[in-house]
């Protein structure tokens, strides 16, 4: 059996890297069964940091499909035809695709026209808001897909209300939880730590991405005034690049400039994925706008504040450490003092979040390949 791997962006490989792992042991068994990796980007990609594939270790893909663009509907037109061009010249027996972007719903699109079967990986997460891009993304990719990789009951219930047979959808656990539980023992203390004088346990880890939220400037320096000043002296540290670096350091410019050594807020550069791991493991807590960010915090039992009023991963918020504030600052504030007051909710694991996701995946596509 001949699989292709589809990755659209840094985080997939954070989800592929534990499959990969799994199809080589189903080699070493003696399995009929192999892959191959495709990006839907470029070489040269900004976000994909030479450290990237040894930290996650795994193989850097084998095929790169150059898609560069910001346009969404020229991004996904482009890598329909670069991916339709790979299909054509590779036999494949079964692709998967991850998440929900513009170029996971391209390839989508490409491997059923082609008449392959489809898996996609994370199926079931739904917003319910259909102005999003990606709400469109998710609908369209689980309505095409044969086999649906779901993290929970929540999502199998959701794509079973909306027409997928039973016999296609697999609950097979949240597979971000393979990748840090493989990785935990080799996480890298991160140099900013000391440098900035740190305290394990006594500081946050502030992380933004979200067009949207960068967009409203005026509401973003509301919030970050209103964290700043609930920390009550907490350093908040922040991880940022590109225009959400550019955004707060313009917001917080005045308090920085002062005194950057006792600032409040300290933008530090991108960590690598095991240097940020151990700093997101080692906070009192987390304010994210990002699922994966806020699926690992309850994965360590970090206390976690996340920028939506919604949530994909709604484990995180029943069962885990995840707290969801919208972008309004007065419950930002409100939560951000519950964390430094140390008043947080209990949590524990959702079901499933053992770290065999991957490993339930490829006996499911060894099985239903025969």
């Amino acid at each position: 059996m001949n699989i292709c791997i589809v990755a659209g962006a840094r985080p997939n490989f954070i989800k592929v890297a534990p499959i990969i792992r799994a199809i080589m042991r189903a080699q070493n068994e003696g399995k009929n069964i192999s892959y191959q990796l495709v990006y839907a980007g470029s070489k040269s990609d900004p976000t994909l940091e030479p450290s990237l594939f040894s930290d996650l270790q795994m193989p850097a893909p084998d095929v790169y499909l150059g898609v560069d663009c910001v346009n969404l509907n020229e991004l996904t037109g482009r890598v329909m035809g670069e991916f339709e061009r790979y299909l054509q010249e590779h036999h494949t027996d079964v692709v998967i695709v991850v998440d929900d972007l513009a170029s996971t719903m391209a390839a989508a699109i490409v491997t059923k026209k082609q008449g392959i079967r489809l898996a996609h990986l994370v199926a079931g997460t739904r917003s319910f808001d259909i102005k999003m891009p990606k709400e469109i993304n998710r609908l369209v990719i689980d309505g095409l897909s044969d086999l649906l990789f779901t993290a929970g009951m929540g999502s199998n219930s959701i794509v079973s209300r909306e027409g997928a047979e039973l016999s296609q959808v697999y609950m097979v656990g949240n597979i971000l939880m393979d990748t840090l539980r493989f990785n935990h023992s080799r996480l890298v203390r991160p140099a900013v730590v000391d440098e900035l004088g740190l305290e394990e346990g006594k500081y946050i880890v502030f992380t933004l991405n979200r067009k949207a939220l960068i967009a409203d400037r005026e509401n973003l320096s509301r919030m970050l005034h209103a964290a700043i000043k609930a920390a009550a002296g907490v350093p908040i540290v922040a991880p940022l690049r590109g225009n959400a670096r550019q955004t707060v350091d313009d917001i917080l410019g005045d308090l920085t400039a002062l005194n950057p050594q006792h600032s409040p807020l300290h933008i530090v550069a991108p960590l690598n994925y095991l240097e940020f791991g151990w700093l997101t493991a080692h906070a009192q807590g987390i304010i994210t706008d990002s699922g994966n960010v806020a699926e690992e915090a309850t994965f360590n039992g970090v206390p976690c504040i996340t920028l939506n009023s919604y949530t994909e991963h709604i484990e995180t918020v029943k069962t885990g450490s995840n707290v969801l504030v919208g972008e309004d600052a007065e419950q930002l504030a409100a939560a951000v003092a519950d964390m430094v007051g140390g008043r947080w909710k209990k949590c524990a694991l959702p079901d499933r979040w053992d770290g065999r996701s991957a490993e339930r995946i490829v006996q499911i596509l060894i099985d239903t390949n025969r």
